[in-house]
């Protein structure tokens, strides 16, 4: 397959900055996401992978070699669409194979028989002669799916293939994308808004946020260490807490001492004068223990497995997730020690949201 590179893209429109210099790499067979709110730029990066933005400065590689300014028909591309494109003219099978008009399919089989192996890869057989209007959303997605590729790119592109699915459906979708994507070994790139899709879905994930990349990593080392208030917030709740910092007593010095609306809590060690932390809403233990908070609830949400409680402590809004909402209108909750991820230290002053390159 292939591996892709960015190096310092940079795109405006007008006034508008869409993309400040971003920089990231997709290894050979990796699944790699590009996931941010609406605006951020994660299309437009895709949309200049693909050729059909044009950046003002940098570069665009595919296995070492620059396709900046190389038209999208030439770059051995597959892309499906938020709307999947699929032509309503044609049949199931016509669709599939529209990918091999101007390329024969890899490896040593016909065309029909490109179609048939694609159909039965994302579990469609049988549909050859349907037309497209006759099928749902998830069986279009798997369509379009299918006819990206049938030329056998060196590259996917997935631009929020799954954003107009209902809940239940992309949960079974995306575990299929998962599975073709293994066994194809294709190089992916897939842009998302939705957290728990990328979190759920990636070898890697990039957060990305007014154009720029904020963090880089595997999901699990992303969501547990957040490098930005930013990345903090979005990638899943949060409880983020800033102040100063103080030495612990010599005789924990393991942990420092950080001062939170007139309350001290201990956190990892640290040194600097001020910090800024966060504490996962199940870190967060309805009850008594280490850096207790004394707060009020509010309303409280089932999810099934668990009840996301809201509460205010000291002027502030923090999230808990229990497996029962407390019986009274206060309630003491409490947080170990390792459960605190730091975010960001500074001798004196924070940044609102450290720029990370």
């Amino acid at each position: 397959m292939s591996e892709l590179e960015l190096v310092d893209i940079t795109r405006s429109y007008g006034d508008t900055t869409a993309l400040d210099d971003v920089s990231f790499r997709v290894e050979d067979g990796e699944f790699f996401t590009l996931v941010g709110p609406s605006g951020c730029g994660k299309t437009t990066t895709l949309r200049t992978v693909a050729g059909f933005e044009s950046p003002d400065a940098g570069t665009v590689r595919i296995d070492g070699e620059s396709v900046t300014g190389v038209p999208p028909e030439e770059r051995d591309i597959g892309v499906v669409f938020q709307n999947y494109a699929l032509f309503p003219h044609m049949t199931v099978a016509e669709n599939v194979a529209y990918g091999l008009r101007f390329r024969d399919p890899p490896g040593d089989v016909s065309r029909e028989g490109r179609v048939t192996e694609l159909l039965s890869l994302v579990d469609l057989d049988g549909f050859e002669d349907r037309d497209p209007d006759e099928l749902s959303g998830g069986q279009q997605q798997r369509i379009a799916l299918a006819r990206a590729l049938a030329p056998g790119p060196e590259l996917l592109l997935l631009d929020e293939p799954m954003s107009a699915l209902d809940a239940r459906l992309r949960k079974t979708l995306r575990r299929q994308l998962q599975t073709i994507q293994s066994e194809l070994g294709v190089t992916t790139l897939y842009v998302t808004h939705d957290q728990d899709e990328a979190l759920a879905i990636s070898d890697r994930l990039a957060v990305m946020n007014g154009g720029r990349i904020e963090q880089i990593g595997p999901p699990r080392d992303v969501y547990r260490r957040p490098a930005t208030r930013f990345v903090a917030t979005f990638l899943g709740e949060n409880n983020v807490f800033e102040g100063p910092v103080t030495d612990a007593p010599a005789s924990d010095g393991e942990h420092s001492l950080l001062t939170v609306s007139d309350t001290t809590v201990r956190i990892p060690r640290v040194d600097a004068d001020r910090a800024l932390v966060c504490v996962r809403p199940e870190a967060l233990t309805v009850g008594g223990g280490v850096n207790e908070l004394h707060a009020d609830v509010g309303e409280s949400e089932f999810l099934g497995g668990a009840v996301r409680i809201h509460l205010r402590w000291n002027g502030r809004d923090l999230v808990a997730l229990a497996d029962r909402s407390p019986e009274n209108g206060s309630a003491v909750v409490s947080f170990d020690p390792s459960d605190v991820q730091v975010i960001t230290t500074d001798a004196g002053r924070l940044a609102e949201d450290p720029p990370s390159r």
